[in-house]
């Protein structure tokens, strides 16, 4: 039987329509991948504009990192962190991670995903709340576009209809509000500031009507990903906290994709003047080499967890794979190449070109909407029209379609949901030419596209 049949046949792939890959199986089979490029079973190299799904940040197949990894196999490969276990590495991390936040920050709980630690966050959330004696301050307020992964808890967070449906999400204590998107968003002459001000009025008004004795957190990607790398106005941050710190409502930063330099800064909380009470970082911690996640926990909540001690006893959370020490050395080494290379700096550099690459290549489009981002995270949305500006009406085709065009082009890149979207997020060790070559793919995507489009 061949590798596409037993795909087919026996692998439940996620984020997939079932039916349709019952029926044709993958479209490619990954076998190997280096730097920025992967190679399909048939042979075939294709440059990845996604760094896998936003994360293969110092490019695949770093030998660096096998070293890292085979050492650390043959030294510790696990072991737990239960009842006060300690191993080396994992307290090595945590201090690093601490040193490196944006905002101060106090200890550092491990888990596998971005997806449970964001629900290891709705968890710290509500001990911190009952420790304090307050059992109605429960709700968490995300935003419509936002992506925080796919649990029962998280998947609620994530603002994305399809991810709810058929699932009974979100739980009864998620409410969402409106995304900082200005192409969608914004009323007509509305400046950055007066949207960032109108968006803080309505949060503040949910959170009154909601009860802020009932509202306890608030959950944010500094630059929105899946959404549609949306960067939100320079001022919406700072206005939203004013609002969240009257009420007494938590914010906590969702740094997934952000965190360890995608916005070509440290953090996204630096590039968008954040100040989170509690910080979600998974994907560029080991480069995906590993999985691993991790929530930072700033003092505040810290010495409230302390006190819940007394009340509850042992902290009743925690993972098997809690502080492995493989995914540490993953990430350590990860860390020390990001550091060692300047990677954070190339990002910023290697962003403007992109910035400059796609503004050359789709800003005269007339089936171009926007084209935004920041350091190696950038998208391009299309619309049915520009003026008017009016969406497609079968929503997500026409990206779709521009996506497989690139991909016959040998170049992978992302439909994003919930829009006309498609997006870049190459490893940070792509070179100006690879760059170059991924563009060039999208737009033969997007002509391919509009070829089909005119003749349906």
């Amino acid at each position: 039987m061949e590798i596409e049949e037993k795909d087919k046949n026996y692998l439940f792939h996620p984020m997939t329509n079932l039916a349709a890959h019952e029926q044709t199986g993958p479209p490619m089979t990954v076998v190997s991948a280096h730097g920025s490029t992967v190679t399909d079973r048939a042979g075939r190299d294709y440059l990845d504009a996604m760094a896998g799904l936003w994360c293969v940040n110092v490019g695949y197949s770093h030998p660096e990192m096998a070293d890292a990894l085979r050492e650390q196999t043959l030294k510790l490969p696990y072991f737990h962190a239960f009842s006060s276990m300690g191993t080396d590495l994992p307290a090595q991390l945590s201090e690093r991670l601490i040193e490196m936040a944006p905002v101060p920050m106090s200890k550092v709980f491990y888990g596998n995903s971005g997806s449970d630690a964001n629900d290891t966050q709705a968890k710290l959330v509500w001990y911190y709340n009952n420790v304090l004696g307050r059992p109605e301050k429960k709700k968490i307020i995300s935003r419509r576009r936002g992506y925080h992964g796919v649990t029962v808890l998280s998947g609620g967070l994530t603002g994305f209809k399809n991810l709810h449906d058929g699932f009974d999400l979100p739980l009864p204590m998620i409410r969402h509000v409106r995304p900082p998107h200005g192409l969608w968003e914004r009323e007509p002459g509305q400046t950055d500031d007066e949207f960032a001000t109108a968006l803080a009025v309505e949060l503040e008004r949910f959170i009154i009507n909601e009860g802020p004795e009932t509202v306890a957190a608030m959950i944010a990607e500094p630059v929105m990903a899946a959404g549609g790398v949306i960067v939100p106005p320079e001022t919406y941050f700072p206005k939203i906290q004013e609002v969240l710190r009257r009420h007494d409502v938590l914010l906590i930063a969702d740094e997934v994709v952000n965190g360890f330099g995608r916005l070509g800064v440290p953090f996204g909380s630096n590039a968008v003047n954040m100040q989170p009470d509690l910080m979600t970082v998974a994907k560029g911690i080991t480069s995906a080499y590993v999985p691993l996640s991790a929530v930072l926990v700033s003092d505040r909540i810290w010495q409230v967890m302390l006190e819940g001690s007394a009340k509850y006893g042992s902290f009743g959370h925690g993972y098997t794979y809690s502080a492995h020490p493989l995914a540490a050395a993953a990430a350590m080494k990860n860390l020390d190449i990001i550091e060692r290379d300047g990677l954070v700096a190339e990002v910023a550099r290697k962003g403007e070109l992109l910035s400059e690459l796609l503004h050359a290549a789709f800003a005269d489009h007339p089936n171009v909407g926007e084209i935004r981002g920041r350091g190696l995270m950038a998208a391009v949305e299309f619309v049915e029209s520009r003026e008017p500006l009016r969406p497609f009406a079968a929503q997500g085709a026409f990206a779709g379609a521009v996506y497989q065009g690139a991909l016959a082009e040998g170049v992978i890149t992302r439909a994003l949901p919930a829009a006309d979207t498609v997006s870049f997020s190459p490893p940070f060790v792509v070179t100006e030419s690879e760059l170059e070559r991924m563009v060039a793919g999208v737009r033969t995507g997007l002509d391919r596209a509009v070829e089909a489009q005119r003749k349906a």
